[in-house]
């Protein structure tokens, strides 16, 4: 009676699991399966991934994973691979990925230990650094100078951890407040609603150079952290990420991967075809010469 009780209870959950995705369901069997993939973008993080007015998404990051598309492609050996975006945003990213909703996210993501928990990551393509945008007519320039003032960040974000951590342990007194992205809190230091908006330097950038006056914002202090950018996979599916990988170094060592940050760093970029004149830092210089996906920050 047991063993019968057994054999009608593991049938259907042996079924369930093939379903699901649990018996040979890794990332490049569904895209065998569908011959498409999933490519998660952002709306507002110039110029790694944002939308244009007709919503076409575009960006640094973006190019970079359908240039890694086709790599995936060759590899499955699959006549066409039909990228399908999905917007996301700093809050539901992680999720979207790690629930394979989505099977790279391209965009401005942080490569940190708490993520590598639900998430894998590639060779980073930007090493950046949270610092404050304000308005080009204040004078604060470090975070002791917002004591009793108003900083925004963005939810879900690293720089806003690292604020809330630091006013915590240091007595600092400032009013920390979450926007739901990164658009909103640089409307937010535009209005006079929140004194400064602490973010990647390079998004502030980004954004700066988007604005109707881009002289009216700056970006001032030194780094608040030290933060490894890079493309965001499934966890645990160390066939497709070996994949993305070798692609991710092969762009870098060919210097296909230099040419689109002079692309979309260093020239006009659309909607407004303004340069954000960023060259490449130190860091990322220094990382590319032996890239990994192993970070030490």
């Amino acid at each position: 009676m047991k063993k019968r009780l057994f054999s009608c209870v593991a049938v259907p959950t042996a079924l369930w699991l093939a379903a699901s995705g649990a018996f040979g369901g890794t990332t490049l069997d569904r895209i065998k399966r569908t011959g498409s993939i999933t490519l998660a973008h952002r709306e507002s993080s110039v110029p790694f991934s944002y939308v244009l007015p007709d919503k076409q998404p575009v960006g640094y990051a973006l190019e970079l994973c359908l240039k890694v598309v086709e790599a995936v492609r060759k590899k499955a050996g699959i006549p066409a691979l039909v990228p399908q975006y999905l917007a996301v945003t700093p809050s539901n990213r992680v999720q979207m990925v790690a629930e394979g909703k989505a099977d790279m996210e391209c965009g401005s993501t942080t490569n940190n230990a708490e993520r590598r928990a639900k998430v894998a990551f590639t060779v980073p393509h930007y090493i950046a650094g949270a610092r404050i945008m304000v308005r080009a007519d204040r004078t604060a320039d470090t975070l002791a100078d917002f004591g009793g003032k108003k900083l925004v960040s963005t939810q879900g974000t690293t720089p806003l951890k690292v604020i809330e951590k630091a006013n915590e342990e240091r007595l600092m007194r400032i009013n920390i407040v979450q926007a739901s992205d990164h658009a909103t809190a640089v409307e937010m230091v535009e209005s006079g609603t929140a004194d400064g908006f602490v973010m990647d330097d390079v998004l502030l950038y980004g954004l700066i150079a988007s604005r109707r006056d881009p002289g009216a914002l700056k970006v001032v202090g030194k780094f608040l952290t030290i933060e490894p950018l890079a493309i965001m996979l499934p966890k645990d599916d160390p066939e497709f990420k070996a994949i993305v990988d070798e692609e991710m170094k092969r762009l870098i060592t060919s210097r296909e991967a230099h040419v689109l940050y002079e692309k979309w760093f260093m020239r006009p970029i659309p909607p407004k075809n303004v340069s954000m004149n960023l060259p490449m830092n130190y860091l990322l210089k220094d990382f590319w010469r032996y890239p990994t996906a192993e970070v030490p920050f």
